[in-house]
């Protein structure tokens, strides 16, 4: 007889990360956590996406020690300054004409607690991406358009957020979107999670 899978959590409130999941067939349901996104003195933008992947998980397992649970994070960094997630349109709008031209890093941070895992296990997946020159109007039709309040760095690249950019470099192109799947599967299967 096939032994039980435990249950799977994704700890994030985030419609991408969701959709992301169902496209690779996994059963799992959602608890937002709410954790202190500020970076910390000094912290660097890698750090800080690891961190906040570590943070979301932790306090969902916390409650919910049965399951497998997957948190996530993603920071953008603009020669070495810090974008988070801008809050306002009118703070998009800042960060979008302070990334116009310029190469942005994307960390995303994943974190896996697992019942059957001694430690939770951590990945960082990185994407490069290079923003073409983008003029004033350019960014508040955009803004205008996509609601990026929540998106770090601003840029939705599963929608109009994409037509900004002249290149992506990445080992995995999910990452971009908020959740890398190919480092997921990774952790999934250490957690003893069976992917259809």
């Amino acid at each position: 007889m096939p032994t039980r899978q435990p249950a799977v959590i994704l700890a994030s409130s985030s419609v991408w990360r969701r959709q992301l999941l169902h496209r690779i067939g996994l059963q799992f349901e959602t608890i937002s956590p709410d954790i202190d996104e500020t970076a910390r003195a000094g912290e660097a933008s890698d750090a800080l996406a690891c961190r906040l992947a570590r943070g979301k998980a932790g306090k969902v397992a916390a409650v919910r020690p049965d399951a497998v649970v997957i948190g996530c994070d993603q920071v953008a960094d603009v020669e070495g300054r810090i974008l988070g997630k801008p809050g306002t349109a009118a703070r998009a709008r800042e960060q979008l004409k302070m990334q116009s031209g310029k190469t942005v890093i994307f960390h995303t941070g994943l974190c896996v607690y697992a019942p059957n895992l001694a430690e939770p296990r951590l990945h960082l997946e990185t994407v490069t991406t290079r923003f073409r020159d983008l003029d004033e109007a350019e960014i508040a039709r955009y803004v205008a358009a996509e609601d990026v309040t929540a998106t770090a760095g601003s840029l939705k690249s599963e929608g109009l957020g994409i037509t900004l950019v002249a290149a992506i470099e990445s080992n995995d192109p999910s990452a971009l979107v908020g959740l890398p799947l190919i480092g997921l599967r990774a952790l999934l299967a250490e957690a003893g999670i069976a992917l259809p």
